[in-house]
């Protein structure tokens, strides 16, 4: 693998302009549909309710997502506008982390920006920070941590402050959906297997090793392991303060147990249902919204970008050959984030699934992708680099329509981006 310049420049502006003009798009026509559609019907009423203090509804998934929904209505009003303001700005978040990750990770120009341009372009980002939704303020605060976590290693001197970070962070994001758990402790099994294997009996203490000298692995716990769980018990303030049942401090195991069982119950099948392996090859999408609202034809179809969620799968299979093979931990961190962000899907107990559980892992497929072009850029490749990035560009250009709530020509327009049968 080439060597990149011993100190390349840090692209943060062009981060910054990358990440200004993803902004643009997802806030032109934020408040259309101008009614509720899809999951906003469980969740803007959740946080309506959540908001005036009287009981406890929405009960199978933690309180912070509705928090910051109804945090909105109380500064804008209650509007659609003021329903996606805020999961807009966590998408606009992710984006940037996401790209701030990915350069500490590499400290590769191209990779950084080509991971902004992948997952500004894969559709699912744009399209979840457009709605109402709890799995925005998942990914943008797990992004978030995973950013400062690079960032520590990265910068040993700002490593303390960073893991506090992380962990206030980590904890936001198990408190907005559990989906996050497995990622987030990543981290901290990682930190655990390096200090184990450079320290040996004194990986407790010892501060004179990878991934962080001058974090010991009890402080690198605290930061990482108890930090979060702590600020993911203070998401669930408001529920001390309810006019019916209010939660009390002996009551959060009853509470979580209850929480527990509503995400294990069998409900009946959906139109909309998939598994995994329906994800990986962008095989079952959902329409969140086809109907005439606005005056017009409209839609919002949940759809993968069709080139990079299947070019993505070649990249993940060569950042792990070069993670183990070359020593790229870029290369390697994304290939274990996808792994292990998809493989609690392939576990988990959760009945009724779809495709917006595939959120998080794509974007570590993205960033795979970003990851494997890099690798062709370094290597003299570079037109086939950028026409990877181009295709992914022209991809959402075609599908922007589809995936926007644009107006269309009519109640027959979807099926011009109907290339297969199961995306009807």
């Amino acid at each position: 693998m080439m060597q990149h310049p011993a100190t390349p420049r840090d692209p943060l502006g062009w981060c910054a302009l990358i990440t200004a003009l993803f902004a643009a798009l997802v806030f032109w026509r934020l408040g259309t549909p101008s009614r509720i559609y899809f999951d906003e019907v469980h969740y803007v009423t959740a946080s309506r309710i959540l908001a005036t203090f009287d009981h406890i509804t929405n009960r199978e998934h933690p309180l912070l997502g509705k928090e910051f929904i109804a945090l909105g209505i109380a500064l804008f009003g209650d509007h659609p506008w003021s329903w996606r303001v805020l999961p807009a700005i966590a998408g606009i978040a992710t984006l940037f982390a996401f790209m701030r990750g990915m350069w500490f990770a590499s400290l590769s120009r191209f990779a950084t920006l080509a991971s902004g341009v992948l997952l500004a372009t894969g559709f699912i980002l744009f399209v979840q920070s457009r709605i109402a939704m709890l799995d925005i303020f998942m990914v943008s605060f797990a992004i978030l941590a995973l950013w400062m976590v690079a960032g520590a290693v990265r910068i040993p001197g700002q490593a303390r402050w960073r893991q506090i970070l992380a962990g206030i962070f980590m904890g936001l994001a198990l408190g907005s959906k559990w989906n996050a758990a497995p990622v987030l402790m990543v981290p901290g099994l990682t930190f655990l297997a390096i200090r184990l294997a450079q320290t040996g009996p004194r990986f407790l203490t010892a501060t004179d090793a990878g991934p962080i000298r001058g974090i010991s692995l009890l402080e690198a716990g605290l930061w990482l392991g108890v930090l979060p769980v702590l600020v993911y018990l203070a998401t669930f303030w408001p529920v001390f303060f309810y006019a019916k049942n209010p939660l009390t401090i002996g009551g959060y195991w009853e509470y979580h147990q209850k929480m527990w069982e509503l995400q294990q119950q069998t409900v009946k099948p959906h139109p909309y249902m998939s598994r995994w392996y329906h994800w990986v090859i962008d095989w079952r999408p959902i329409w969140y919204l086809y109907e005439n609202v606005d005056g017009a034809q409209r839609g919002v179809l949940l759809l993968g970008n069709p080139f990079t969620m299947i070019a993505g799968l070649a990249a993940v299979g060569w950042c792990a050959f070069a993670g183990v093979m070359r020593q790229n931990k870029a290369a390697l961190a994304m290939a274990v984030l996808y792994a292990v962000t998809l493989g609690m899907w392939i576990i988990a107990p959760k009945p009724i699934q779809f495709y917006y559980h595939y959120f998080l892992p794509s974007c570590f497929l993205l960033g795979a992708l970003a990851v494997a072009l890099d690798a062709l850029w370094q290597a003299g490749w570079r037109k086939t680099a950028l026409g990877g990035l181009a295709l992914s560009v022209a991809m959402f250009a075609v599908f922007y329509p589809i995936i926007s709530s644009a107006k269309l020509s009519g109640p027959y327009a979807y099926e011009h981006w109907m290339w297969l049968k199961s995306w009807r």
